[in-house]
């Protein structure tokens, strides 16, 4: 695709004898939602867990806004713009929502030892700032209210937009969300739904891993499927929810 930010080419991982990446192939248009479906088992978060940078063994290739990503550290990935969450969203124990939200700002000045020295200007005029986004980060995420509190003591869907809200504080160009509805109280699905919705209307491209068809409806502009650790196929929703392989794969229907 032209409009591609994310092209994955060949993506292999093996653990054992198991394939839990097969070859896997396909590109995630620039700008948009694509949403990522398939059974248990279909490699989807092992692919984000390379995409990202955490299976460094795996082979193939992932190139993200023309960087080749395979051999780079987590790190590195997302200094450029890559960001992803987590299915099981903790955060740190032992910080408040406010230092989680501070603790993800790009490019701090005072992280270098010889910058916090001798900047401190800088470093106080770039904290400031950083205090300023991550308390609006909160007012926009509606976590205002907890902000002292400490991460363990966040309901589960409050764990879960935090963990958007530390992503969308390191600026990203996009965002992988590996099931972000996972363990949500239902009150609160509709409040994260339309967070992810005001993030792709900022031009931020999501890839999203989720379950619930009618999530993955409502926001996806493009569905993504996999099955065995192989792409399978891809198009709107109404054409991948109409496709015999995906029923057969993944429904557990099929339409006579």
């Amino acid at each position: 695709m032209n409009d591609a930010l994310l092209e994955i080419s060949d993506l292999r991982a093996t653990f054992g004898g198991l394939h839990a990446l097969d070859g896997a192939s396909f590109s995630v248009a620039r700008g948009k939602t694509t949403g990522l479906i398939g059974p248990n088992g279909a490699g989807k978060t092992t692919l984000f867990n390379c995409v990202t940078g955490l299976l460094p063994q795996a082979a193939g290739r992932i190139v993200f806004d023309g960087i080749e990503l395979l051999g780079r550290r987590p790190e590195s990935i997302s200094r450029a713009g890559l960001i992803r969450t987590f299915q099981l969203a903790r955060g740190c124990a032992r910080m408040t929502v406010f230092e989680h939200l501070m603790l993800y700002g790009p490019g701090q000045t005072g992280e270098g030892l010889v910058a916090g020295l001798f900047a401190g200007a800088r470093v106080k005029h770039e904290e400031e700032a950083l205090r300023e986004q991550a308390w609006a980060m909160a007012r926009r995420l509606r976590l205002d209210h907890v902000l002292d509190n400490l991460v363990p003591a966040l309901s589960g869907g409050q764990k879960k937009l935090l963990e958007i809200g530390r992503a969308l504080i390191a600026k990203p160009k996009m965002i992988l969300l590996d099931e972000p509805m996972a363990g949500v109280n239902p009150t609160l699905v509709g409040e994260i739904a339309g967070q992810l919705e005001a993030i792709r209307a900022e031009g931020i491209t999501i890839l999203l891993i989720e379950h619930e068809m009618a999530l993955i409806e409502r926001l996806c502009e493009e569905v993504v499927v996999m099955a065995e650790g192989k792409f399978l196929t891809r198009g709107s929703f109404a054409d991948v929810t109409s496709d015999r392989r995906v029923q057969a794969s993944y429904l557990g229907r099929t339409r006579a």
